[in-house]
């Protein structure tokens, strides 16, 4: 598998690294320094595992965004290289992926089906790989089909 890290991917796991390094150097210090001044090794404890746990869940949240912003780069490079050449199947896949599976997983069913119907035209496109994109997206509608079927138990579960 290729390396698809960026030098940006690099920096931030290093400087993250580092905060936990510095935490860790720090934390007894600090745990000393405030039960010197007074306060209880629990107050401390407390107060440094808040703190971590605000910036783990800061960390988590960023990387989601930038999954997310990634992801949408990608969709967005794939479309513009359907618009620049339509007629070829190769334009369809941005890093290995298909213009259609992207737009299953950020939940655009119409969209895809489009895309899989336009694909399906092509002269060049194998029948192997629009087979599998036509189960993804019967899978996607009946996992829709199967959330509006629940979705009126939950509403009226909610309201008792």
């Amino acid at each position: 598998m290729p390396n698809t890290e960026t030098a940006g991917e690099r920096v931030n796991y290093a400087a993250t690294l580092a905060v936990l390094v510095v935490l860790a150097f720090c934390f007894p210090l600090s745990e000393r320094l405030a039960t010197q001044t007074g306060l209880s090794e629990v107050v401390v404890i407390s107060a440094l595992l808040g703190l971590l746990t605000f910036l783990v869940a800061a960390n988590s949240v960023r990387r989601g965004v930038n999954a997310h912003r990634d992801r949408l780069a990608q969709l967005q490079q794939a479309r513009e290289q359907v618009r620049a050449t339509p007629q070829d199947p190769e334009a369809y896949y941005v890093g290995g992926q298909h213009l259609a599976a992207m737009l299953l997983r950020l939940g655009r069913r119409r969209e895809a089906s489009e895309i899989i119907d336009r694909y399906a035209r092509l002269g060049g496109a194998r029948e192997t790989d629009i087979v599998g994109l036509r189960e993804a997206l019967s899978r996607a509608e009946s996992r829709q089909r199967r959330a509006r079927r629940r979705e009126p138990e939950t509403v009226g579960r909610r309201g008792a």
